[in-house]
Parts: C-alpha cells; structure tokens; sequence
C-alpha cells in the first residue's frame, strides 16, 4: 500500500471536515445528493467524452496503481547486481548469464539480458529497449492525463453546481430563511467540485507522473548496465557509470557496503 497516498486522502478530508465546524458549518451540509451528482457523475461524464474507452478501462487499474506500491530493487541494489554480473561475464563470458535470465522476474531486465547473450550489437539493444520505454512512458502520460483533465474539469461543474442551485433557490424569494438554506446548499457544489479537482485529481495525475520518473529511471540504468555488461566494462567502471543515478550520499553508501561484502568474502 502506498501509504503517502492514503495519509494524503485522510488529511484532505480532515482538513475540509474540520474546517468546516471550526466555521461554524455543520459536516451534514455535504449530504447533498444533487451537488455529488453533478460533480461525481459530470466529471465522469466528462472523462469519457474525452478519452477513448482503451484509456477509460485502465481507471481501476490506475487507482490500484496509485494506492499500491509495487516491490522492486531500489537503484542502489540494482547497481550492485549490475556490478556483480560485470565481474562474471569478465570471468565466465556472457552466456554464463543465461540463468540471470531465467531467474529474473522483470521482463524488461530479462529481454534485455537475452539481446546480449545472443549476441546483439550495442546500438540496437540501446535502441529496442529505448523505444520500449518511450512506448511505456507514452501510456503512462496517457493514465496521468485523465486525473489531470479530471481536476480540471471539477471545479468548473462546482461552479455549474452552484448555478443550478442558486436558480432554484432565487425561483421562490418569499420565505427569506428557506433562501439562505437553499443558497448555502447551491455553493456545497462549488465545495465538492474544488475538493475533489485539486486535493484528489489533480495530485492523483501527480503521483502517477512521480511514479512513471522513478520506473523511467529504474529502465535507464538497466539499459546502461546492460550496455556496461556487453561492452565488458570492470565491475567499478559499471558502478561508477550507474552511479551517475544516484545522489552522493547514496553513491557514498553504496561504496561502503560493497567495500564490506569484499571484506566478509
């Protein structure tokens, strides 16, 4: 679970609920079944003008990935395999990689561990994993894009919300109590639409796009640890080569450990 995600979700809606009685506004005022129509149902309505239903499908998918957070290799442990696996192929050759392959559980890694055990030149396994990520990255783009489009669109049916509202409220003017009810009720529309565009939407589109950077760069030292390996660079060229990833103090504690696994051995 990815717990910045719902931590984020939880204070929002404390921050709005809380507010609200420290106003003076009772948190029952958001119980208005025309005002969640509008927004909820009209932004969904919205979304789908706006994107082919191939993206719409990908919706659930796209919460999960929001809320979930997958286990992979950090950056630095997948340095230190890369390292490793540069000290073997030196020593045994590259098909000795053959059970790497058959072992690894990324696709992307394992595909590209066979280019160059096949016997692949440089330059066109640079370019076929390239263009996988680019591929990847598009349909990433693709999902942060119907939140962000999402968060746009809210406010503004907030905004028709509250028209509607006032509408029906300013139709019958003779009881002045009623009217005030009946305003304060057409601008719950404008709340929801505001709340839900800019503290779910759009940091939703957010973290999709802040996730998309970190699997991007996670497929950019394969690539280039790929490349490492078949261009027979020494394990500390491949490491100071990845290390350009990482920040100094991450490259600093990546020296440490492996300078301790070489002692322990």
């Amino acid at each position: 679970m990815d717990k910045t995600s719902v931590i984020g979700v939880i204070l929002g809606v404390i921050a709005v609920g809380v507010g609200m009685v420290l106003k003076g506004v009772g948190v029952a005022a958001l119980i208005n079944p025309a005002a969640i129509l509008i927004i909820l149902v009209g932004t969904a309505a919205s979304v789908v003008i706006a994107f082919p239903m191939s993206t719409v499908k990908k919706i659930p998918s796209l919460f999960k990935i929001i809320f979930s957070e997958e286990k992979q290799e950090n950056t630095q442990e997948l340095i230190m395999t890369f390292t490793e696996w540069a000290d073997q192929t030196r020593k045994e050759g590259l098909l000795s990689l053959e059970r790497q392959v058959e072992e690894t559980e990324d696709p992307f890694l394992s595909s590209g561990l066979q280019l160059a055990i096949d016997g692949q030149p440089a330059e066109f396994i640079r370019e076929v994993m390239l263009e996988k990520v680019d591929a990847m990255e598009s349909r990433h783009q693709e999902g942060a894009a119907v939140f962000s489009q999402a968060g746009t669109y809210a406010p503004t049916l907030g905004v028709l919300g509250a028209v509607i509202g006032l509408i029906a409220a300013l139709s019958d003017m003779n009881d002045i109590e009623a009217l005030g009810h009946a305003i304060s009720a057409a601008f719950i529309a404008t709340l929801l639409g505001i709340f839900t565009g800019y503290v779910l939407w759009h940091p939703f589109a957010n973290k999709l796009k802040e996730k998309s950077k970190k699997e991007v760069q996670r497929k950019e030292v394969i690539v280039e640890g790929i490349l490492s390996i078949t261009n027979g660079d020494s394990a500390m060229m491949v490491r100071d080569k990845l290390g350009s990833y990482l920040s100094t103090k991450e490259l600093k504690a990546l020296r440490q450990n492996q300078e301790q696994d070489q002692a322990n051995e």
